[in-house]
């Protein structure tokens, strides 16, 4: 009788081990069939076309912050005013023109110019010099005449020069800028010359190096160059356009009235 008390309580706590066991692998057991009833209810979901709500959300182009808004009723400008909405648009369309090799090439960031469209530096070292003009002996004008000469395949046009390291629109490293870095650039008084809106129209409509991307002329081996993406009558219309919208410009950067 004895003995037997003696086996007793190593059996009791080996039954209480296989009993906490037991209730920790039903517990895995039970989360892991809640994890797959949830997917399963996921799939259902996604194959009846419905998506995640964070999903819709950064399709829509939303960020936490706005969602906040969005929660106490608010919603974003753009979506209130078509105006605006037009005019971030036509932005859009001139920052793809701004950016092409004709317009961009003579717009660096760096002491020289580039040129064709794979934007290379400008052969012989030209440099850009004090003034956006070369330096003597390798002036811009020493080569580049009043118009295009295509016999030779060295495009020109009036008073030919850089654009100044104030309208860059590319990094030191020749990648081009984002379109609201450009933007705040070329809405920037203190860096556009002093041009409003008004100004910036005339600027696309009328200067003769801006024309010059439209009728730039043959290269060395007698091939036309390539033109902006839009022509010029759309460029214009866009500017036209975003200046009307009030010159706004994306990510929330500052508007010049």
């Amino acid at each position: 009788m004895l003995a037997n008390h003696r086996w007793l309580s190593p059996i009791l706590f080996l039954a209480f081990v296989v009993f906490v066991v037991c209730l920790g692998l039903s517990a895995r057991a039970n989360e892991k069939k809640e994890r797959a009833s949830k997917m399963l209810a996921y799939q259902d979901r996604a194959s009846a076309g419905e998506t995640p709500a964070y999903q819709d959300r950064a399709s829509a182009g939303e960020t936490p912050a706005y969602q906040a808004r969005a929660r106490a009723g608010e919603t974003p400008a753009y979506r209130s005013d078509p105006k605006l909405a037009d005019g971030l648009a036509a932005w859009e369309q001139i920052y793809s023109v701004l950016t092409s090799p004709r317009c961009i090439n003579c717009h660096t960031a760096t002491n020289y110019p580039q040129q064709g469209d794979d934007r290379h530096r400008h052969f012989a070292n030209v440099v850009r010099g004090p003034a956006g003009r070369g330096v003597p002996a390798l002036s811009c004008i020493g080569c580049h005449q009043e118009v295009n000469a295509d016999s030779t395949g060295v495009p020109g046009g009036p008073d030919w020069h850089l654009a100044p390291l104030s309208m860059r629109w590319q990094d030191t490293n020749d990648r081009p800028l984002s379109s609201a870095v450009v933007c705040r650039a070329v809405t920037d008084k203190s860096k556009n010359e002093n041009m409003d809106g008004r100004a910036l129209l005339t600027h696309h409509e009328e200067a003769a190096l801006v024309l010059w991307a439209w009728k730039p002329g043959r290269r060395p081996d007698g091939t036309e160059r390539s033109v902006p993406p839009l022509t010029h009558a759309e460029f214009v219309n866009a500017t036209r356009t975003w200046v009307e919208a009030g010159l706004p410009c994306p990510a929330g950067s500052p508007r010049l009235r």
